[in-house]
């Protein structure tokens, strides 16, 4: 009988519990200690995938297929737009050689845009 043993590299790129976001809106998902990891952050959240999930089978779409309205893909491109700028802006600040104040101001504003562009709506 063998043994398999977990490669701790993979472990790392697993989001820990508490850190996952809704696969429907993109909020964080509050987690309880144990049992099964929540996909989403509310029942209307669940329901309106459950929603997407039949109309795509009825066009015959691909599963896993998102659909945003244009104004919603407009919304996410200018989110992931202004996340790679802060992105720019964090780079160009380290190089220059900024302060630690100015660069903790920074990375918050990193990670605030990161949480806003992983919303899909």
């Amino acid at each position: 009988m063998s043994t398999v043993y977990a490669d701790p590299s993979t472990d790392q790129d697993r989001p820990r519990r508490g850190e996952s976001s809704c696969a429907w809106c993109g909020r964080p998902v509050d987690e309880g200690p144990s049992g099964r990891r929540r996909r989403y952050c509310r029942r209307s959240c669940r329901q309106r995938a459950y929603e997407q999930r039949q109309a795509l089978r009825s066009r015959d779409l691909p599963e896993g297929t998102v659909v945003l309205s244009e104004s919603e893909s407009a919304e996410l491109m200018d989110r992931m737009f202004q996340l790679r700028c802060a992105c720019e802006d964090l780079h160009t600040a380290i190089a220059e050689g900024a302060g630690a104040a100015e660069l903790r101001a920074m990375s918050d504003e990193l990670v605030s845009l990161a949480r806003r562009a992983e919303r899909l709506r």
